[in-house]
């Protein structure tokens, strides 16, 4: 049996990439566990670099790809994009630092007089 062709081989590679871009943004997302801890994490801007990667993949290759990798590109690209805006709208918004408080002199502990 020969080994497939090379356009094949780089179809499936494409595929791969994809997917595997897609599932690395998920898990930062929270929709799928971490396989390293176990856990479910969140990462917003995390997903958002690789939604942004992928959307950039989608740019460069526009004209060079067949109608399987342009869908599977695209219906990757909806399902993350709605995916993070679902997830973004979801996680409460973050409370707005406090200013420190200023150190008073007479907050501090008392201290015996050197004098």
């Amino acid at each position: 049996m020969s080994d497939p062709a090379p356009a094949e081989m780089h179809k499936a590679m494409f595929m791969q990439l994809v997917i595997m871009l897609s599932s690395s943004a998920m898990q930062h997302l929270g929709k799928i566990i971490n396989p390293m801890t176990g856990k479910t994490e969140l990462n917003l801007d995390a997903a958002q670099a690789t939604i942004d990667m992928v959307e950039m993949i989608e740019v460069k290759t526009k004209g060079n790809l067949d109608r399987d990798e342009d869908r599977l590109l695209k219906t990757t690209l909806t399902s993350l994009k709605m995916n993070y805006v679902e997830t973004a709208s979801s996680v409460p918004a973050p409370k707005p630092a406090e200013p420190a408080a200023e150190a008073k002199k007479d907050d501090l502990p008392n201290q015996p007089d050197k004098g």
